[in-house]
């Protein structure tokens, strides 16, 4: 079994996220850190309600940092979503958590996808180191057309253990696309089933109810 971790939203820039993220949600985020594996850098904001040790994050490519030596995660060195990014930030991927990475993996693998193989990452906080592994393919991209959620296992702390409460709140989350099987090995916990293929979410925000859609290249 999996669950909702968190949801990734693709900007070009920080600076340019934090603004959307006051403008459209009317929240702003919290801090976050730096990813020395990939050369990005992020801000996060727990959600409440059904999910509460779920969080939102928007991640950029980090200017300041060297070139990471392979392929970004999310998909975020591809040119058509940096150029959908220069437009406004969007939501591209739903990572979520376990505890069996590598039996889920290899699960993946003996039904003819490939989630990636685990990477061992790492960054520091004012409350601690926080240490994971996460499913990355060589290419940077998600198997089932960017469908297939990243799988992530958590080493200890979790990032909203140390997140105060927010102001923004996962009401729904819904994913079509899956194939049957893969769907039934997953077994994400309180995620809907949808026709429509692609990660579909609806947030409680001091702006009302907002649903984002994730971008799709195609």
């Amino acid at each position: 079994m999996t669950e909702v971790d968190h949801l990734v939203i693709a900007c070009d820039t920080l600076v340019q996220g934090v603004a959307w993220c006051e403008q459209e949600l009317g929240v702003t985020p919290g801090p976050g850190g730096r990813h020395p594996l990939m050369s990005t850098h992020n801000r996060l904001l727990r959600l409440g309600g059904e999910f509460p040790a779920a969080y939102f994050e928007l991640i950029a490519i980090d200017p300041d940092a060297p070139p990471p030596g392979r392929t970004r995660w999310f998909g975020l060195d591809r040119p058509a979503l940096q150029a959908a990014v220069r437009e406004a930030p969007r939501l591209v991927q739903l990572v979520a958590r376990t505890r069996e990475v590598e039996m889920l993996r290899w699960g993946l693998i003996n039904r003819g996808v490939d989630p990636g193989r685990p990477l061992a990452a790492e960054r520091e906080t004012p409350a601690g180191l926080l240490r994971w592994r996460i499913a990355v393919r060589d290419d940077g991209l998600n198997a089932c057309d960017g469908l297939l959620p990243t799988l992530i296992e958590w080493q200890g702390v979790h990032p909203t253990d140390a997140m105060p409460v927010s102001a923004l709140t996962l009401a729904s989350v819904s994913l079509g696309g899956l194939p049957a099987p893969i769907a039934e090995l997953l077994r994400l916990r309180q995620v809907d089933s949808a026709e429509t293929p692609g990660l579909s979410v609806q947030l409680d925000t001091p702006r009302g109810r907002i649903p984002l859609e994730q971008w799709r290249d195609g």
